[in-house]
């Protein structure tokens, strides 16, 4: 058996007017915010399924039920220093992380940067952020949704 573990996340949320949107821990539009129990960070909910699903420990929304109230409006950081906690029982440490962020606007390029520099800060590896947009189709090519992907390769801590 392999001692490198991969696995994938997805999270997508409707928008609504009002708020702010944030994105890896950076706000990246004000005037619209995502329709979330939480903060609805979808990269840092991608990432977090994704740690979850390499440490084969379920999804998310087993971690952080959106019926529980101690996690309404919650930072996302808080799940991801939660999923920090699971990593180093298991002995694992993240080498690296790559997101896809789907969405038609805002345009995320000016903020590509500074969302990579703070997940690296609190994964403590190499982060590469990606954006794109759905090509005008379905509701995150109206305009309607925000989503993100995420691929993280965790290894034994040495």
């Amino acid at each position: 058996m392999s001692s490198f573990r991969i696995g994938h996340g997805y999270d997508i949320h409707r928008l609504k007017a009002g708020g702010d949107l944030l994105m890896a821990g950076v706000i990246v539009a004000s005037g619209v915010s995502p329709v979330a129990h939480s903060d609805g960070d979808v990269v840092i909910h991608a990432i977090v399924d994704a740690i979850c699903g390499a440490l084969a420990i379920g999804d998310i929304g087993e971690h952080f039920p959106d019926s529980d109230p101690q996690y309404n409006g919650a930072a996302s950081t808080v799940f991801l220093d939660r999923m920090r906690e699971h990593l180093r029982v298991a002995g694992m440490h993240v080498v690296n992380c790559d997101v896809t962020i789907m969405a038609e606007r805002p345009k995320l390029k000016p903020f590509k940067k500074r969302m990579a520099e703070h997940l690296i800060n609190i994964l403590n590896c190499p982060v590469n952020i990606k954006a794109g947009t759905n090509e005008g189709c379905g509701e995150i090519g109206r305009g309607e949704a925000v989503a993100a992907h995420a691929v993280v390769l965790l290894a034994p801590v040495q």
